[in-house]
């Protein structure tokens, strides 16, 4: 019952030995991914990305060694990656489930076992073009909509919507079944007081 949250700050990394060795880490098509990104910044964000999740994967195997770069990764039928596992007639693979998001700013990993998990992180800065509400009333249900409208403060508004957008998006990719087959608007996440004057997500989801 337990989640991983493991992190990298991209602009902490500078050191172009280590960057050069999790190139090595690749596999030849997340390679070709990696340099087809357009400008340093984004290659350096894909790279550190897929070195991340695969050094963490790798820390996961108790029983056996597994190096970093001899994972194998798969994606269901709605683009969720998944570990491709090696079939071993006396090993069974860890029931383990990942998820990865990032920002300019970080690059996270989420790590489970025998539960599904979807990460995501936002720009806390982040601004949108059109009015918040607007924007929610396309995307969320009507009692987060109401829920932001009581809301006078617009930076307040627009913090707890980024944070609403953050777990909608998170819960969505824990399903893993892709934005159509679970569109935001199809479920209310609610918040409810924590026992210090916090906040934290209710583990109901109601479904409109």
């Amino acid at each position: 019952m337990e989640t991983h949250f493991w992190y990298i700050l991209p602009d902490e990394v500078q050191n172009t030995t280590l960057l050069d060795r999790y190139i090595e880490l690749l596999s030849p098509c997340e390679r070709e991914n990696v340099f087809s990104m357009h400008g340093n910044h984004l290659r350096k964000q894909a790279l550190l990305a897929r070195a991340l999740v695969r050094t963490t994967i790798a820390r996961y195997q108790i029983n056996c060694q597994v190096n970093p770069r001899s994972l194998k990764f798969k994606k269901n039928i709605y683009g969720k990656p998944e570990v491709e596992w090696p079939i071993f007639d006396d090993w069974d693979p860890p029931a383990l489930n990942f998820n990865i998001s990032h920002t300019s700013s970080l690059i996270a990993c989420g790590v489970t076992v025998n539960s599904p998990i979807g990460v995501d992180v936002e720009e806390k800065q982040r601004r949108l073009k059109s009015d918040i509400l607007s924007f929610a009333h396309r995307y969320f249900s009507p009692r987060e909509v109401e829920t932001l409208t009581m809301i006078l403060d617009p930076e307040v508004r627009r913090q707890e919507f980024i944070k609403l957008w953050t777990l909608k998006e998170s819960y969505v990719k824990a399903l893993g079944r892709g934005f159509s087959a679970a569109p935001f608007k199809t479920f209310t996440i609610q918040f409810r007081a924590g026992t210090k004057g916090g906040r934290h997500l209710s583990q109901k989801l109601d479904y409109e």
